[in-house]
């Protein structure tokens, strides 16, 4: 089995956990992990629930099937996913 690029801290494995349990996202979907852009922006990062693509790597990460398009790998590695709840914000950070 690969091992996970990324990080994911408690916060954001338990509500990635929530979400899945919560808002009926379907069993053959997983959690899809990736990045877009680049040039003067710079390159973003993304997730949200997807099935599995011709050109993805599998992970199994504390239960959770992870995907990754392989092309993404290198923006990733090292990548810590986050969940912050605060007065000021509500979401998954990438750090």
């Amino acid at each position: 089995m690969l091992s996970l690029p990324i990080i994911i801290t408690s916060m954001a494995l338990a509500e990635i956990q929530n979400i899945l349990v919560n808002k009926g996202i379907p069993a053959n979907y997983g959690l899809r992990i990736g990045s877009k852009g680049g040039g003067c922006s710079g390159v973003s990062h993304y997730l949200g629930f997807d099935t599995k693509k011709e050109k993805d790597e599998t992970y199994i990460y504390q239960n959770i099937t992870i995907y990754i398009e392989k092309k993404d790998l290198m923006h990733l590695i090292g990548t810590e996913l986050d969940f912050v709840s605060d007065e000021q914000q509500r979401g998954f950070v990438f750090k």
